[in-house]
């Protein structure tokens, strides 16, 4: 190990790969302490993966300055890593890692490109239950991207632009196809880019909402995956809870971090130090050459 670790006892390193973009951690533990010691995220944008996995883990393990790792684990589409030790599903790494940001989260919300997921786990991490969003795109964030590349806005301005909204047009939250002719019609009709997509937040609020309704969630719902650091969208689920006249107990609280999109990254490196351990693997499992 370099001298940024040379009191770590173990390290290893999580890759999140997804349909947008590939997350990777590398984490030390050491006398029960588990520390992020470098994170980097790359945007796919019609690049070969591969090459986008190989340039995210040579830049993450450079950037933590290690020497070997005993343990490299993906989650999400990167089982077929050649270099990789183990593999772990999504929901299972999104909820430690959500646990590792907020020990307090009952539930994980992991808004990605593609589909969105409600989780619920237990403390320590275990998967309770969970539901998923349907095939239709309207739910997700390359939708959210879509619509963003219409109005001509870039995704850094999507939040702040929702949170603006004084008079919010809502749009189909059943078909994506359908919502962006919704977004269409209501350009010609003068509707404002603030409320168009405060309009739509609020629409794949309402579906969330009733995801994270089907499962016992606690006080504390932690919103993961690409649309985490998305606050005009965070305000409108946390709203539509608020909202709700027929919900029984307290109103939850919807966390996020500034990590939340390397929240699966950093479940899979948890979970490989995990795995390390309870086999008694020996040697490296990836080695400074």
């Amino acid at each position: 190990m370099s001298s940024n670790t040379t009191q770590t006892a173990t390290a290893t390193a999580g890759l999140d790969v997804g349909s947008g973009a590939v997350k990777a951690v590398v984490m030390g533990f050491s006398e029960g302490r588990e520390e992020i010691l470098a994170k980097v995220s790359t945007r796919i944008r019609r690049r070969d993966i591969n090459d986008v996995v190989d340039e995210v883990f040579s830049q993450a393990v450079a950037k933590a300055g290690v020497d070997g790792l005993q343990y490299v684990a993906t989650t999400g589409e990167g089982e077929d890593i050649p270099f990789a030790t183990g593999h772990f599903y999504g929901m299972t790494t999104h909820a430690r890692g959500a646990l590792y940001l907020d020990p307090r989260a009952g539930a994980v919300l992991d808004a990605g490109a593609l589909h969105a997921r409600a989780i619920a786990m237990d403390p320590r991490g275990k998967v309770l239950a969970y539901k998923m969003t349907s095939q239709c795109a309207s739910g997700s964030g390359q939708f959210l991207e879509n619509i963003a590349r219409y109005l001509g806005v870039s995704q850094a301005e999507i939040g702040d632009l929702s949170l603006a909204a004084d008079k919010p047009e809502k749009c189909s939250g059943i078909c994506a196809v359908l919502a962006e002719t919704d977004v269409i019609n209501m350009v010609s009709r003068g509707i404002s880019t603030e409320n168009i997509l405060r309009g739509i937040h609020e629409s794949m609020s309402g579906r969330f909402v009733r995801l994270l309704r089907s499962l016992d969630y606690g006080e504390v719902i932690f919103v993961s995956g690409g649309l985490a650091g998305d606050k005009g969208l965070v305000k409108a689920l946390a709203d539509e809870f608020a909202g709700l006249k027929s919900l029984k107990g307290p109103v939850p609280e919807i966390a996020t971090h500034e990590d939340s999109i390397f929240a699966g990254a950093i479940g899979a490196a948890i979970w490989g130090n995990f795995r390390h351990g309870k086999l008694g693997l020996d040697g490296l499992a990836w080695e400074k050459g």
